[in-house]
This record gives C-alpha cells, sequence and structure tokens, in this order.
C-alpha cells in the first residue's frame, strides 16, 4: 500500500475514466430506479458528481451503494413529505421525513435565499434528513446570488471524542461561501475530523495507507490500515471536537432532534441513521453595495497569494481554488474511478438493470 494524501485520486489506482455527462446519466438512472423521482434523482446526482468534479472524491458517487443500501432498509426516503414545522420573518424549520440530505438541503436553501432577500438574513434548520453530501454544493448555492451562504451539518456519532476510545461526536463538517468580483467565490468546506468516512473508504478503495492520526480501529487503537480503521479522529484535537459538540446544540437540540446523547446512552433509536443541518444565507446588498464587497474579496485573496512562500510550496491558494481548477480539468478529461469504487457500484447497478456507465 502507498500512503492516502489529501489529494485527488492518483492516476496509478485508476481504471475507470467517465464523462461528466456519462456519469451524470448514470447516476439519476440509479435513483430513478430505485424509487426517487426524476427531479430529486437529478439534483442527488448533480451534487455527487460536483463532488468527483472537484476532486472531493470521498462524497461522490462512491456513495451510492450506501445511499441505495438505506433505501432498502428504510433509513432514507425516496419520496418524503417535506414540511415547514415552523416559519418567521427570517427563520424556518423544515421537517425532512427522512429525505436524501441534498433534496432537504436543497429545499433549506430556496428558503433561506428568500427570506435574505426580504430580511437580510435568512436562516434555515432542517430536521431529520439522511446523508448531506457535500454541502459546499449548497453555501455557493448563496454565493451565486450575491450572498454569503454558511452550511453546517451533523449526524449520529462517527468519530471519536477527545480522550475517548470510541465514537462520542460526529465528524460534522461546515460549509462558508462567499461571492468574488473577477475571482471566483471563496468557498471553505471542511469536516470536524482529521480526516472523514468517506476519505477512509476511498482509502480502501484505492488501496493506499491512511496518513497518521487519522483514524482508530474498533478497539479505539491508533491504525493506518482503511481496512481496520473504524473511527476517524477529531480535527486539532479538543478544537474539533468542540466543535462538533457545539454544531450538535446549534442544529439537533434547536430541531429536538438529539443524536449525540441518545447514540452514547444506547437509547433504542439513538443509532438509527440520521442528520440535522442549518443552512444561512446573508444578503450581502442590505449592509453594502454587494460589488464593492466582492471586489474587497478579490483584494483579500490576492493579498494572501503574495505572501513569502514556506519552502517547497510552489503556490498559496485560497479556500476553494484548487477544487475550481480540479473541476475545469475533470470537465475535459473526465472523471477517475477506482478500481473499488467501480466494483461497488457494479453490484448495486446489475440487480436494477442498469448498464455501467461507457469508461476509457
Amino acid at each position: 500500500m502507498t500512503h492516502a494524501l489529501d489529494k485527488p485520486v492518483r492516476m496509478e489506482n485508476i481504471e475507470h475514466i467517465v464523462t461528466e455527462a456519462a456519469l451524470t446519466r448514470f447516476a439519476v438512472g440509479l435513483f430513478a430506479a430505485s424509487g426517487v423521482p426524476e427531479t430529486d434523482a437529478e439534483l442527488i446526482a448533480k451534487v455527487l458528481i460536483w463532488s468527483n468534479l472537484r476532486g472531493v472524491d470521498s462524497h461522490g458517487v462512491l456513495r451510492i451503494p450506501g445511499y441505495l443500501a438505506r433505501i432498502g432498509n428504510g433509513l432514507n426516503n425516496p419520496a418524503p413529505d417535506i414540511r415547514i414545522l415552523t416559519d418567521l420573518p427570517a427563520a424556518t424549520v423544515l421537517d425532512a421525513d427522512r429525505a436524501f440530505g441534498q433534496v432537504a438541503l436543497g429545499r433549506a436553501s430556496a428558503i433561506a435565499i428568500d427570506k435574505a432577500a426580504a430580511a437580510g438574513i435568512g436562516l434555515c434548520l432542517v430536521r431529520g434528513a439522511t446523508h448531506m453530501g457535500a454541502i459546499g454544493y449548497f453555501a455557493l448555492e448563496a454565493a451565486a446570488e450575491g450572498m454569503a451562504g454558511i452550511v453546517i451539518n451533523v449526524s449520529r456519532p462517527n468519530m471519536v471524542y477527545p480522550g475517548a476510545r470510541s465514537a462520542g461526536i460526529a465528524t460534522s463538517p461546515i460549509a462558508i461561501a462567499v461571492p468574488g468580483a473577477t475571482h471566483a467565490p471563496l468557498m471553505l468546506d471542511m469536516a470536524t475530523a482529521t480526516q472523514s468516512m468517506g476519505k477512509i473508504q476511498l482509502a480502501r478503495d484505492t488501496r493506499t495507507l491512511l496518513g497518521e492520526g487519522w483514524a482508530v480501529d474498533s478497539d479505539g487503537n491508533p491504525t493506518t490500515d482503511p481496512e481496520k480503521a473504524a473511527i476517524p479522529t477529531a480535527l486539532g484535537g479538543h478544537k474539533g471536537g468542540g466543535l462538533s459538540l457545539m454544531f450538535e446544540c446549534l442544529t439537533s437540540l434547536m430541531v429536538g432532534n438529539p443524536l449525540i446523547a441518545p447514540f452514547i446512552e444506547g437509547a433504542p433509536d439513538g443509532r438509527r441513521h440520521s442528520q440535522n443541518g442549518l443552512m444561512i444565507a446573508i444578503d450581502i446588498s442590505k449592509f453594502g453595495d454587494v460589488g464593492d464587497y466582492a471586489r474587497e474579496v478579490d483584494r483579500l485573496a490576492a493579498a494572501v497569494k503574495t505572501l513569502p512562500r514556506a519552502d517547497g510550496v510552489e503556490e498559496i491558494l485560497v479556500p476553494g481554488e484548487r477544487g475550481d481548477r480540479v473541476l475545469e480539468e475533470r470537465r475535459v478529461s473526465g472523471i477517475p474511478l477506482p478500481a473499488g469504487t467501480w466494483a461497488r457500484l457494479t453490484d448495486v447497478a446489475e440487480p436494477l438493470g442498469m448498464e455501467m456507465p461507457e469508461a476509457t
């Protein structure tokens, strides 16, 4: 095994390269064949493949087999009845009815942006969805409207709490995006884990070792073997752990759907898959000229990139810049899928009568 770096999948581990269009048709077909309405299937596929395009393969089509399995066992609801529980001038609470997280966040994003346009800020809490994927996609939806976007999501515990030997908190991510003028929007999308479970699955699919300190095994011992890795560690120890715990307070406890305490206490439903989320949109034009703001974002990015570089660093990058470049490249050259991912996709495609996408 080689060492897995925090980079897009490396070409020596690739067996199949698929175009964006072919992979999108394939993903939409899988979800539609599993009972997901066409519009929802298109959104889920779009967010997953957007992740692959940006080099975040851990949150791309690699996730599809798990998503389809959760439809089969009733944890994912392919046709949810998403309802508004609370509706205030600047805030809404949605009950997602076990919807795919991308579908629930898509609804939350539209609501938050609409409320921000009227009130200056819009907040939408999501209760009881499933895996939300790459939440940066939805933060960028706000940026595209000349707004700042902030997205948080939390799940049942799947990360080691600092000082413990077992899962006690979630890898809960946060994404923030702001618009630029000539520069692309700045977009930070990060988990509170050293690396996500998706990165560990990607290491299995690419047969690469984990980095030191990324995960522990089922007994709580550090490991670099992706096959033995059971639980990721918190980013920065107590800093990542503390953020994750507070995200639970801002989302799950706000919507009356606690995830961490019931899991630790061993409550009957405490280990049932569920996620909660929070989407915030801030209308920059309500606080000043959005053009001036965007130009200052450009200025900030340009200034940071002029800082003296550390040894071995060719270029200083700002949030979102690496992903933007990988996206441009993969839209031309195609999306690489490791052999392990391809095999698992084949396993779910065959029972649904779906052919694998054309690949090189």
